[in-house]
């Protein structure tokens, strides 16, 4: 074990990386206080925590078990998918974050007798996989068992529960593996030059360099990225039982590539270690690339609501055969729309890194549209239900869900392919973590929500500062400086690309300087304790239409307000309603309504909306005037709807537009 260990409380620890222009705070310096993020958190801590590690550690998620199979300690059969083990090492970083915002004994001891067992699975040579050692498989033999996805999320969780705990049990483990990873892969022979593809290991590769310095880790995160493109598209022993080409990310290397393409988590998860094998190297055709993906992601592939990967099945822009993921430019339906939780997710874990490398605004607009929208609709209000798909339209029977993996008509209270919720459960309990960067001379306000601030600016001087809002509710921001130092220095307040008409007060007097939406307005003053910043983001209901391109949503509108996308949903509705049947119309009187005890506590809108009366029958049909009956009823937040029994809903809605 290396002596000189960096223990910086954080997730990606970018404190010394030298490409990066804003940089993490500290688990437990942001404490969400009250708000959206402070139930979401308790929650996170009572309830989505609690349950999930009870079927992981148990009969039904089985994940520990299959680990007590190879030591001798439990007798039975493997049960999960592949990589089972990488769910349940997620599921120990929400943990180790949770450890870190509450120090709780009861939890650390926990861990450790959960590392304890893994410690024992561990083969004498580093290898560690479930499945692969109970069932006696060749190691790395074929990249369908998922290793080293299982890796990556093993060397993530490992340097987490060192950063959280200051404990290295994890850390041996994670060290052990990697450098069994160095050994089989950094010669790179060519029968193992296609072999990582769902890229975890990149991110966690990277972070153990950062964790304990040794570079022989970069350089195989590195040499994972520029193995892409480098083989041939036909399949051998290593590739056969999965899709090759785009779908597993390998076809064109990625300084070349120019569009999103293949399995979507795949692609962002490998984006994202790019990302932060970039941070260190600072290589321009890295940055270049990712770039471009970045704008072709969020530009013309992605959901109103922040969600990515438009089908379950289909092919590539090259036409390669591709699974859960990205499909042509602008082709976005609603009904089959896939948008896995975990891609929505790494949507937003790619744009937290291109925040840090480029500290521009637009970045944290993406995180804040999935972590409120595609994120949390993956997980019920009470947090122990969980959606693997996200579309955003459903009807009854219009879908056969007994022939699918995955989708389902309602809510589950388990997956058997369980890589979604616990990926979702990290993340909020390290949202506090993304809500704010140190910038060279100052702090940048990522996200809105009620909070505490205690942080040591890059120069080590302090500063502490009071966040008060009912954001997401609600846009009127204020922060009180309660400690700083007396030189001058930056708040950078993050302006939502959807808030257009702002004003800004520091102690009640308006500021002129131009608040533009989609960047960050730069305040630098010489700042003394008790100065308050006072942002107002007037939240008015808007209809958002989509590119004209899109043509499963011509003609149709979305409701949303501040950074919640709304829909109908089917309790909304008479009993013999269809939401096929629901129009808009375009002047309807939408108003808000606060409803604390409702789905968790949101805000709804209010408004009217037409029923048609006349539908025929047949796939096509002459048609008149049609009929409609004029209706009251409540929009709900789309990452609320599903949480009243099995029901239709839809985002987008015809619209009815009036003079």
């Amino acid at each position: 074990m290396p002596e000189n260990l960096m223990r910086n409380k954080t997730e990606v620890d970018t404190s010394k990386s030298p490409n990066v222009k804003l940089k993490p705070i500290f688990m437990g310096e942001c404490k969400w206080t009250n708000g959206f993020w402070a139930e979401k958190t308790r929650l996170c801590e009572e309830s989505m925590i609690p349950y999930m590690g009870s079927l992981l550690t148990g009969e039904i998620g089985h994940a520990l078990n299959n680990f007590k199979i190879i030591t001798g300690d439990f007798d039975g059969k493997f049960d999960g998918e592949y990589w089972h083990d990488a769910d349940f090492f997620k599921w120990m970083e929400a943990a180790c974050y949770m450890y870190g915002l509450n120090s709780d004994q009861k939890l650390l001891q926990e861990m450790d007798e959960i590392i304890a067992i893994i410690a024992k699975a561990q083969e004498d040579d580093g290898y560690l996989h479930a499945y692969i050692q109970i069932h006696g498989i060749e190691h790395f033999s074929n990249r369908k068992y998922h290793e080293m996805y299982n890796c990556g999320h093993l060397y993530t969780a490992a340097c987490i529960h060192y950063r959280m705990t200051g404990k290295t049990n994890f850390l041996d483990i994670a060290l052990k593996n990697a450098n069994l990873l160095v050994s089989k892969f950094g010669p790179n022979p060519p029968e193992l030059r296609r072999f990582g593809f769902n890229q975890t290991q990149i991110m966690g590769l990277v972070e153990l360099y950062r964790t304990v310095g040794n570079e022989d880790y970069l350089k195989l995160a590195e040499q994972f990225i520029n193995n892409r493109g480098q083989s041939e598209m036909v399949h051998d022993s290593t590739t056969v039982g999965y899709p090759i080409g785009d779908m597993v990310q390998e076809r064109v290397p990625l300084r070349e590539e120019t569009e999103a393409a293949g399995h979507a988590v795949l692609a962002l998860y490998y984006y994202a270690g790019a990302a932060d094998v970039y941070a260190e190297t600072g290589e321009k055709a890295l940055i270049d690339a990712l770039d471009r993906l970045w704008e072709n992601v969020t530009q013309k592939k992605m959901y109103a609501t922040g969600a990515v990967g438009q089908t379950h099945y289909g092919a590539s822009p090259r036409r390669d055969m591709i699974e859960e993921g990205f499909i042509d430019e602008y082709m976005m339906p609603n009904l089959t729309a896939y948008n896995e939780t975990c891609a929505n997710i790494c949507n937003a874990m790619f744009s937290q890194r291109m925040l840090g490398i480029h500290g521009e605004s637009k970045y944290a607009d993406i995180m804040e549209l999935v972590m409120h929208n595609s994120m949390m609709s993956g997980i019920s209000v009470c947090g122990t239900k969980y959606y693997y798909a996200n579309p955003l339209r459903k009807i009854n029977d219009a879908r056969d869900y007994e022939n699918m993996n995955t989708e389902s008509p309602d809510r589950e209270p388990y997956l058997f392919c369980f890589c979604c919720p616990p990926n979702l459960v990290r993340t909020v309990a390290k949202s506090s973590l993304w809500a704010y960067n140190r910038s060279d001379n100052g702090i940048s306000v990522n996200l809105y929500g009620g909070n505490t601030l205690e942080t040591a600016l890059l120069d080590g001087t302090e500063l502490k500062l009071t966040q008060s809002t009912e954001y997401p509710w609600e846009g009127l921001v204020k922060i009180t400086i309660d400690a700083c130092k007396e030189d001058a220095f930056d708040i950078m307040l993050r302006i939502p690309e959807w808030s257009k008409e702002n004003t800004l007060k520091i102690n009640g007097a308006p500021l002129d300087i131009t608040l533009v939406p989609g960047e960050f307005a730069t305040i630098t003053r010489q700042w003394k304790a008790g100065d308050v910043i006072e942002l107002d983001m007037p939240m008015h209901i808007k209809l958002i239409e989509g590119h004209e391109r899109i043509e499963e949503v011509r003609n149709q509108v979305a409701v949303k307000r501040g950074p919640i996308v709304y829909c109908v949903e089917s309790p909304d509705l008479p009993e013999s309603a269809s939401i096929t049947d629901v129009y808009l119309p375009s002047k309807s009187k939408l108003s808000v309504q606060k409803q604390p005890s409702f789905l968790g506590g949101v805000n709804t809108i209010e408004g009217e909306i037409l029923l048609r009366k006349d539908r025929g029958t047949g796939m096509y049909r002459d048609v008149s005037q049609p009929e409609f009956e004029s209706i009251s009823t409540q929009f709900v937040p789309y990452f609320a709807w599903s949480n009243r029994g099995e029901a239709e809903m839809s985002v987008f809605l015809p619209v009815i537009w009036q003079q």
